[in-house]
């Protein structure tokens, strides 16, 4: 067995709190990328599904407070996840992609608009989130990090 060696002071201190920090917004944006594909889901599949199913339409109806509230949650996990990241890596495009992404959500969700254009509107949002979530988790975990971990999926 290996031990690891001893880090004393403020410096190991200040390091591990910085991988503890890191670990939990990458956690964020893992959060981020699953909710925009499960919000792309429900914009792609959810009219599909209503189409063929009626019955399902007539019990389900419209219900805008579902989307007020995935976005309430998208708002500040994003801003955290992507705010974070900028501060450790200082690179803007996974930011600035959030920053429309979010806005896109925001507009298909606030403004009225015919429903095509919402959804349009929502997933556009939506990928542009997740992308920028992916290049985030990408920058926080370095290229190595990143390398090593696509040759173990291969």
């Amino acid at each position: 067995m290996r031990l690891k060696p001893q880090r004393g002071g403020k410096a190991g201190m200040v390091q591990d709190e910085r991988r503890a920090a890191a670990g939990w917004q990458g956690r964020l944006d893992g959060l981020g990328i699953c909710a925009s594909a499960l919000c792309l889901l429900h914009c792609l599949v959810l009219p599909l599904l209503l189409a063929a199913l009626p019955a399902l339409a007539a019990r389900l109806g419209p219900h805008d407070s579902l989307h007020w509230l995935v976005l309430a949650i998208a708002l500040p996990t994003g801003a955290i996840a992507l705010g974070g990241g900028w501060r450790r890596h200082r690179a803007a495009a996974p930011l600035i992609l959030g920053v429309i992404g979010l806005a896109s959500l925001a507009a298909g969700v606030a403004l009225p608009m015919r429903e095509l254009f919402e959804t349009g509107l929502t997933v556009a949002g939506s990928l542009l989130l997740a992308g920028a979530h992916l290049a985030n988790w990408r920058r926080r975990a370095g290229p190595l990090a990143w390398r090593r971990r696509c040759d173990l999926a291969c």
